[in-house]
């Protein structure tokens, strides 16, 4: 991976804000792509909201897009373009918490603070047998106090970078390979029979469902877009006009012209078809979703559409649901 031995805190953060719920294939991707169009902080600083959310777009997770941002200007404004290099300093910024402000203070500035994630969770609850659930308070401070205690103070990069690997490659998750791994004979859930067992976690996800009926109205050859500002998923990107239910509804056009009457301020349209449902999986929900085409006889009102060419239509971020409609109808792909 490029970010393996990179010393640059720039990049560092760059990459843990993409890995964040990402897998790595994915992420590594979306890594060189944004290094390649901002090398540095200051020009990812510089460059419209709007184009860094078309490159994150198929990420997720967009919260992380925003605050990266305003990380990125906080330190090419308020720091002169000079990344923090104390991991105080580093934590205090937005949308940093403490795993990735020990990765930076110790990647780029071998400082000596414990990055614990997901693997060190692993490595450390199976080698000691420690059932404190990780995602609890208690677990927590008990895994990040004895990760910095065995820490290697003198060598704190190359030691974070061992026991995460470590974790990712022999302690896994599913198929651990403990027969062969070297910390065999000094683990103790091995001698205990318990290592699938551990760790453990005391939150279950309670996930709900959504759906989505997005008309896709066309007047004059033109399309109507709604930029999303609620503080829910998909902040900042774009949609079409969006009428959400807490249950599925009946799916036919009489239906569905009922529904869009009660949206927009007029009858004077005509719907020219309805997709098949997509779906997305997203951590603590699920959100099943139709498209509905729509010619419309008049202009509307609401000042919140905003109606566009398909030209720039590709310029605009849109979650992944949206584009894999546009990927299945040639009408509308962009």
């Amino acid at each position: 991976m490029p970010w393996k031995g990179e010393k640059d805190p720039y990049k560092i953060w760059l990459s843990e804000i993409i890995l964040q719920q990402t897998r790595v294939e994915q992420g590594l991707e979306f890594y060189k792509k944004f290094i390649f169009h901002f090398p540095s902080v200051s020009d990812l600083a510089q460059t419209p909201d709007t184009e860094i959310f078309k490159l994150w777009e198929g990420l997720g997770y967009y919260t992380r897009c925003k605050n990266l941002i305003i990380t990125a200007r906080h330190i090419a404004i308020d720091k002169k373009g000079i990344f923090p290099d104390t991991y105080a300093e580093i934590l205090a910024l937005k949308g940093i918490g403490p795993y990735t402000a020990a990765a930076i203070a110790s990647f780029a500035y071998n400082l000596p603070h414990a990055v614990v994630d997901g693997n060190v969770f692993r490595v450390l609850s199976r080698f000691f047998s420690i059932s404190t659930p990780i995602d609890s308070t208690a677990g927590k401070k008990i895994f990040a106090s004895l990760a910095n205690e065995l820490l290697d103070k003198k060598q704190p990069a190359s030691y974070n970078q061992a026991i995460m690997d470590f974790g990712a490659t022999v302690c896994k998750p599913k198929i651990p390979l403990c027969s062969s791994c070297i910390l065999q004979t000094q683990c103790v859930a091995y001698k205990k029979g318990i290592v699938q067992l551990l760790p453990v976690k005391e939150k279950s996800i309670i996930k709900r469902n959504r759906y989505f009926y997005y008309f896709i109205i066309t007047y004059n050859s033109k399309i109507y877009v709604y930029k999303r500002k609620e503080n829910d998923i998909w902040e900042n990107l774009y949609e079409f006009i969006l009428v959400e239910k807490t249950s599925p509804v009946t799916i036919d056009i009489n239906s569905m012209a009922r529904l869009l009457t009660d949206t927009i301020d007029t009858k004077k349209f005509k719907i020219t078809g309805i997709t098949k449902v997509y779906k997305q999986q997203l951590t603590h929900q699920t959100i099943y979703a139709q498209f509905i085409q729509v010619d419309l006889f008049t202009v509307l009102s609401n000042p919140a559409y905003d109606l566009i060419g398909k030209e720039e239509i590709k310029k605009l971020p849109f979650p992944k649901l949206i584009t894999s409609y546009f990927k299945d109808h040639p009408l509308f792909k962009i």
